[in-house]
């Protein structure tokens, strides 16, 4: 190879070498936090101060040092990379940044999520690729790492060095940015560094506290009778809305298919005699991990990672389901999306468990979701609700409307519901994700519309079954994931208490929620709330209100 093709050939090199580091170093920070011209080319103008650091560590090394130095800095900026991929992902789907100490677990739920809506075939694929992609972009690093040190030491570093030190300056000082919050200086590979090595003695301390308040339940030690003993004789039915959030009710293209749906629902259980009121809670969870949302709602926990959750499952926290098992209710819980053995039936306090293996589905797969919420109400009321030989509590989780939101139910006759075959032709015309998700407001429009008719679906039943004794409360467990309520959405939920006997909804007017399926502007409390206020409400000790103990 000629000399002069030769020295080309490494100066292109060297280029490339240097635009891996820098882009490693400033682009994923910028892909990672969603904000307007985080995509622009000009993201790659940033001069990270980070390769200064670089350069200056190697000049000053013995030459036998600056190799493994090289080594060991192309495998961190590819670790860093990797954790700004995983923070931008968490940020997508469950609104926060990714927590080394909690979250790996949540990565083996998005593979089974992801089975679940695009095969396993397309999963392995999925992982297959990510791990194929981690081990070339670590060993390109390595390798860009290494060139430049060389660089380093074969030139007058000093002098460049210095140079590139006062032009990094200067930038910083005069505070140029391309976009807000990107300034050209950047210095964003150590504050990532920083904020994590700050993250993790934080979490620790966090879940200690939280071990801590599992064993110190303010409700443990009262006696089961007393905590309910304001709806003895009630059925009381809690309906949980996957994806129910702030943003259907709120963004004005998916509020107009949603509240419409809610107002014509309160209307059909006014003409049926009940009367509802309904407030917010904050989810603790967005976007997904919706068993985190059932745990916070039920134990009085703020549960916001697998962690916590396993902690929790494995106590003996006292949950309103086993409150009511023990003060003698019939318990049930009716879950279309678990397809195995669930061991936490027994902390809850079930006595019954029907999932998507007991159900009796012979219908068409509804996107991930198995089944409508329809067919699971209609095998609720045949199974349990039309067969219970004392008072009844139970909670049914509706998966309707969990995403990719490409299969929209529609009700039929309750009568005809049957073993689900009725809805083969419901699933002829849906798209596949990956056409659906191109178009964002025609998303929008699906993910609202499987709510309106979950919504339906659950008060449709009540006004069609429900007695005088049925107490009805439904929320939405989380929000669903930002490409749906955009970036920074609140984490709220509406929840709501739909009852006949006046006296129920009598118990929780302090509680200053607003009349009908609305919230409106009331309140808003933190879900793991709701348990304390709920035995609080409808909870008594020799004829007086209950209190925390």
């Amino acid at each position: 190879m000629p000399v002069r093709l030769r020295r080309a050939l490494a100066v292109l090199l060297t280029v490339l070498a240097a635009a891996l580091i820098v882009a490693a170093l400033v682009v994923p920070e910028a892909i990672a936090r969603p904000r307007p011209g985080a995509f622009l080319p000009g993201a790659f103008l940033r001069f990270p101060i980070e390769i200064i650091l670089f350069g200056a560590i190697v000049f000053a090394l013995p030459a036998r040092w600056r190799r493994p130095f090289a080594v060991l800095f192309g495998l961190g900026v590819g670790m860093l990379v990797i954790l700004k991929v995983a923070n931008a992902g968490f940020r997508t789907v469950l609104g926060r940044r990714f927590d080394p100490v909690v979250d790996t677990p949540l990565l083996r739920d998005g593979y089974n999520a992801l089975t679940e809506t695009d095969g396993r075939t397309t999963a392995n694929l999925y992982v297959v690729g990510a791990v194929l992609g981690t081990v070339l972009l670590l060993a390109a690093l390595v390798l860009a790492s290494l060139r430049l040190s060389r660089l380093v030491s074969a030139f007058p570093s000093r002098r460049v060095l210095a140079g590139l030190s006062a032009v990094w300056l200067a930038l910083a000082l005069s505070g140029v940015a391309l976009f807000p919050n990107a300034p050209v200086a950047s210095d964003s590979a150590i504050a990532l560094l920083k904020s994590t090595a700050r993250q993790v003695p934080q979490t620790i301390r966090d879940e200690r506290q939280f071990a801590s308040a599992v064993s110190h339940d303010p409700y443990g030690s009262v006696p089961r009778a007393d905590l309910v003993s304001g709806l003895r004789g009630k059925d009381v039915i809690i309906g949980v809305v996957e994806s129910l959030g702030h943003s259907a009710l709120t963004d004005p293209g998916m509020s107009a298919i949603v509240n419409p749906a809610l107002d014509a629902s309160a209307a059909r259980l006014a003409a049926k005699g009940f009367h509802a009121r309904t407030g917010w809670l904050t989810s603790s969870t967005y976007g997904g991990g919706s068993w985190l949302a059932h745990g916070s709602f039920q134990s009085g926990l703020w549960i916001t990672t697998q962690q916590r959750y396993d902690g929790m499952v494995k106590g003996d926290r006292l949950t309103l389901t086993r409150a009511f098992k023990d003060a003698g209710w019939q318990t049930a819980g009716m879950e279309p999306g678990n397809t195995k053995d669930w061991p936490e039936a027994g902390f809850y306090g079930y006595d019954q468990v029907f999932d998507a293996r007991t159900m009796g589905y012979k219908g068409p797969k509804m996107g991930w979701s198995r089944m409508p919420d329809q067919f699971v109400l209609s095998t609720f009321q045949k199974k349990v609700y039309a067969t219970a030989t004392k008072p009844l509590m139970a909670e049914i989780t509706l998966t309707s409307s969990h995403e990719p939101w490409t299969h929209v139910p529609s009700m039929v006759p309750w009568e005809s519901v049957g073993d689900g075959r009725i809805y083969g032709p419901q699933v002829a015309d849906a798209p596949d994700r990956s056409t659906l998700w191109a178009d964002k407001v025609g998303t929008q429009t699906a993910y609202a519309k499987t709510l309106a008719y979950s919504v339906d679906s659950l008060t449709s039943w009540a006004a069609t079954y429900g007695d005088d004794d049925l107490v009805l409360i439904m929320f939405g467990d989380h929000q669903p994931m930002s490409r749906i309520t955009g970036s920074g959405a609140a984490h709220d939920v509406p929840v709501s208490v739909v009852a006949k006997d006046p006296a129920v909804l009598d118990r929780i007017a302090s509680w200053g929620w607003t009349d009908g399926l609305r919230p409106g502007d009331a309140p808003v409390w933190r879900m793991d709330e709701f348990r304390d206020k709920f035995f609080a409400a409808y909870g008594t000790a020799d004829g007086v209100a209950l209190g925390p103990r």
